[in-house]
C-alpha cells in the first residue's frame, strides 16, 4: 500500500489530492510542521525532513509535482497524464514543472523571511521581492487562463489532469498569504472551478480527521506563526 508523509496543506497536498482523485488505497502518515524539528524520527525515513515522502513498495518519493507525475503515470486509465504522443505532452509537463520550480518556491521564500524566521532575522523587503516576483511569473497562467473554454477549463490536453493539480496547490498557498486579490480574474475563477472538485474537498477533510486522529495541529502549515 502506498503512504504519504503529510503536514496539513503543505505541498504534500498535492500527492494527497492525486491519491484521492485516482481512488488509490493509500495510508496517511500526519507530521507536525516543520518535521524536521518537530518530528526528529522522520529524519531516519527522509533525511531532507521535508514533505511528502510517499513510498510505493521499493519507490520513495520526495519531489511533490514529481509525485503528480508519478501517480499519474501509475493509473493510466484514470486519464491525469498526458500521453508523449499527444500534442499537449510538453505544455503539461511544462505546467507539471513550473508549478514547484517557478510558482511554489518563491512563496516558501515569503513563508520563511515575513513569517518562520525569529523576528531579528525576518526581511521584510526580501519577502516583499518575492511575492511580487511570484506573481509576474502568475502572469502565464492568467494568460493561459483567459484561453481556456469555459466547459473545459484545464491547463492542457481539454481535461483535467496532475498539471491541474500541481498548478492548483500554488493557488492554494497563494490564498492562504493572503495573494488571490491581486491574481487577474481569469485566475480566480480558474481557482474556484478547481475548489469545486469532489477529491480536492476530500482532501480537505481526510487531512484534517487524520490530523486530529493522530493528535497533530490541524491548523494549515502556511498559517502556522512561530
Amino acid at each position: 500500500m502506498i503512504e504519504l508523509y503529510h503536514c496539513v496543506s503543505a505541498r504534500s497536498f498535492r500527492a494527497l489530492w492525486m491519491l484521492e482523485e485516482l481512488g488509490l488505497p493509500y495510508r496517511l502518515q500526519m507530521l507536525p510542521f516543520p518535521p524536521r524539528a518537530l518530528a526528529k524520527h522522520y529524519l531516519a525515513l527522509n533525511p531532507l525532513g521535508t514533505v511528502p515522502l510517499l513510498i510505493d513498495g521499493d519507490t520513495r518519493m520526495t519531489e511533490s509535482a514529481a509525485i503528480c507525475q508519478y501517480l499519474a503515470s501509475r493509473d493510466p486509465a484514470q486519464r491525469l497524464e498526458v500521453q508523449p504522443s499527444d500534442p499537449a505532452y510538453g505544455s503539461y509537463l511544462n505546467w507539471l514543472h513550473m508549478s514547484d520550480a517557478t510558482l511554489t518556491f518563491p512563496q516558501t521564500l515569503v513563508l520563511r523571511y515575513q513569517f518562520f524566521e525569529p523576528a531579528v532575522r525576518r526581511q521584510p523587503q526580501v519577502a516583499q521581492d518575492y511575492e511580487r516576483w511570484f506573481l509576474g511569473r502568475l502572469r502565464a497562467l492568467e494568460t493561459a487562463a483567459q484561453a481556456m473554454p469555459a466547459d473545459q477549463p484545464y491547463l492542457c490536453a481539454g481535461r483535467f489532469t496532475a498539471a491541474d493539480v500541481a498548478v492548483g496547490y500554488a493557488l492554494m498557498l497563494s490564498d492562504y498569504l493572503g495573494m488571490s486579490s491581486q491574481w487577474g480574474p481569469a485566475t480566480q475563477h480558474y481557482w474556484m472551478h478547481l475548489q469545486q472538485r469532489a477529491a480536492f474537498l476530500r482532501s480537505l477533510e481526510v487531512e484534517k480527521q487524520a490530523a486530529l486522529d493522530q493528535q497533530i495541529d490541524p491548523i494549515p502549515s502556511p498559517l502556522i506563526r512561530p
